[in-house]
């Protein structure tokens, strides 16, 4: 059995289905990278899974216990940490703070969370932002903060939700770095992304999906080639650039 297995999820908003029947396996340790158009149904296949939204068939299986009827917290608590598509921190609280609200989860205590803060945000190299409010971060230092602040609920797998979306190449560059550290640990991770230099060069497997279905799921090299990809996603121009 898989570390996560999606089992023919289904989850619809009245007459639309967003999420159609999606099945997949991630391993233990994999970055596994999922890919479409805006509207295919990437995030509500995060939420399916941390059961924000509960899948009205299907079943999501994570290290062999079913999370049907888990409440989004108790999923938490399991190991499943997430960020999300638009970074929401706790604007008039300190980086330090931020972090430390994701340590309670399982810490008892006002010190113990501190030094569970202190360590994510050490390995996010956000140390020297501590002090600072989260509103007056730059966009690509909020996002590692909400990565700092996940990690400090000490996950097992993570869902990244469009890490890389509003950075510049440097940045792109030094949050490829950073996910594939967070690999090193140990740490699962489920990436949602559009910033195709960073899904394609992180992910040990894709899967492209549109109108809430499969389109292909392969390696890197076998999705960015994958005709039915190019045409509802990639198009010819990046195909051309391979």
């Amino acid at each position: 059995m898989a570390y996560l297995d999606i089992n023919g999820v289904v989850r619809k908003f009245g007459g639309l289905t967003a999420v159609n029947g999606i099945t997949l396996a991630i391993e233990k340790g994999a970055i596994f990278g999922l890919i479409g158009p805006n509207g295919s149904g990437k995030t509500t296949l995060f939420n399916c899974i941390n059961n924000y939204y509960p899948p009205h068939s299907g079943d999501i299986v994570f290290k062999g216990k079913s999370l049907k009827g888990i409440s989004s917290h108790e999923i938490c608590k399991l190991g499943i940490g997430r960020t999300f598509q638009i970074v929401k921190p706790l604007r008039r609280m300190t980086v330090l703070d931020n972090v430390m609200s994701g340590a309670f989860l399982r810490k008892n205590s006002l010190n113990e969370a501190r030094d569970k803060a202190l360590e994510s945000l050490d390995f996010c190299e956000l140390t020297h932002r501590k002090d600072m409010l989260a509103k007056d971060l730059p966009i690509a230092d909020k996002k590692r903060m909400e990565i700092s602040r996940s990690l400090a609920t000490e996950p097992e797998l993570l869902l990244l939700d469009e890490t890389a979306a509003g950075l510049n190449p440097r940045e792109i560059d030094g949050a490829m770095k950073l996910i594939r550290k967070i690999q090193d640990t140990g740490i699962t991770c489920l990436v949602v992304e559009h910033v195709m230099k960073f899904v394609m060069g992180i992910s040990d497997r894709i899967m492209c999906i549109n109108f809430g279905r499969e389109i292909a799921k392969g390696k890197p090299e076998e999705i960015a080639n994958h005709p039915e990809v190019i045409k509802a996603y990639l198009g010819e121009e990046y195909a051309k650039g391979q």
